[in-house]
């Protein structure tokens, strides 16, 4: 009997394609048909790998064609799988999130003596002051600052008793949670520990903490790009990065290295932007004046070249320094230029956050286990 390739094209229609819920005809599974006599040839393309969908599909094959077209035919299932290529993971090594923690973001700078930790400090309190839920990890172990900046140097954490497991209750100011190795050493005591011994320690204030909830942790970082940065983002997942730099020269070749070092294959963390602090000097007597003492828009210049957004800038005001050093963040005093600048930059880090949320997914810590993942930047 001398077959009809329509016959056998429309009893395949009966049969749906394992995964994709439409007929093999409709779908292009089926690539070709040939027919000679009472010979049958079928070329078929699947996506399922499996073997069991592959048998199932030709069995259903044989079956209905020698039920709808002709019971004595000689059939040949050709069956091609050619399923999808997985899509590369990003960041593939899970970190650690902090129950009830929503955002992590990093405060960093190339070089020390930019003010880094003046605008983590003020970004922490203004963040509060807008209703947020805030902690700050004071991550730099080797010259901490933030009990000076928050009036807590007298300050303990408290041992809280959370499920049964003993935790460190932060010190809190402002609405700012707190914690610091400052809180664990004296005054005058240097600390010249190992870089082992750093990361333990940073781990300690991380996970045996009870924070409770946040909607953000601010994470000041020590200057550089060292065993510090690579311990806190193998330790944990950092929702994004934002990069303090004044406009001069030198801290703008420094914040450029910061901002790699985010940017890097191996660290993958997102860079909200990039903070210009003592950005311009106005005199009290002469408030239309501004003196751009370490030169003019550079790190907004730098922000443009590199393609990250630019937060906003902060003058040199030496009410800011001073409030620094009693332990009341600046951003705290109403109604003055100093609380617009901080907020405007809060606004868009914010900003930068909610969008970074909803473009990209979750940021995973990072896990480096040769050299190679410490090594330079490649040049594009």
């Amino acid at each position: 009997m001398k077959l009809d390739k329509k016959d056998i094209l429309k009893a395949l229609e009966n049969i749906t394609v394992p995964g994709e819920g439409q007929n093999m005809v409709e779908s292009g599974a089926v690539k070709n048909i040939m027919v000679f006599g009472d010979e049958v040839v079928v070329d078929l393309t699947i996506s399922n790998p499996s073997l069991q969908a592959r048998k199932k599909t030709e069995v259903e094959i044989l079956k209905i064609i020698h039920d709808k077209v002709y019971n004595k035919a000689k059939i040949t299932v050709n069956v091609k799988v050619d399923a999808p290529a997985a899509k590369p993971k990003v960041n593939e090594i899970k970190g650690k999130p902090i129950p009830g923690i929503k955002n992590i973001i990093a405060v960093a700078s190339g070089k020390g003596g930019v003010g880094k930790s003046t605008v983590t400090a003020n970004l922490a309190v203004t963040l509060a002051k807008m209703g947020f839920k805030v902690g700050l990890l004071d991550s730099d172990i080797y010259g901490p600052s933030m009990p000076i900046m928050f009036d807590v140097t007298q300050e303990k954490p408290l041992s809280v008793k959370v499920e049964g497991k003993s935790k460190m209750k932060p010190v809190e100011n402002y609405g700012v949670k707190i914690l610091s190795i400052g809180f664990f050493t004296q005054p005058n005591q240097a600390v010249i520990w190992r870089g082992p011994m750093a990361a333990k320690a940073l781990n300690q204030m991380i996970f045996d903490a009870h924070w409770g909830e946040l909607d953000f942790m601010l994470l000041d970082l020590p200057p550089g790009t060292g065993d510090i940065h690579l311990s806190i983002m193998q330790s944990l997942p950092i929702t994004g990065a934002v990069v303090v730099s004044t406009p001069q020269e030198v801290a703008l070749a420094d914040a450029r290295k910061g901002v790699a070092m985010f940017q890097q294959d191996s660290i993958n963390v997102p860079v909200l932007g990039i903070v210009e602090n003592m950005a311009y000097f106005t005199p009290e007597e002469l408030p239309n004046n501004k003196y751009y003492i370490f030169g003019k828009e550079g790190a907004k210049h730098l922000a443009e070249d590199l393609n990250v957004p630019f937060l906003g800038e902060i003058p040199l005001v030496q009410s800011i320094r001073e409030a620094g050093d009693v332990g009341r963040p600046a951003a705290l005093q109403t109604a003055t230029a100093i609380e617009s600048a901080f907020e405007e930059i809060t606004k868009n880090v914010v900003r930068e956050v909610v969008g970074r949320n909803k473009s990209l997914p979750p940021t995973e810590a990072i896990k480096i286990t040769t050299m190679a993942g410490c090594s330079a930047v490649k040049k594009k």
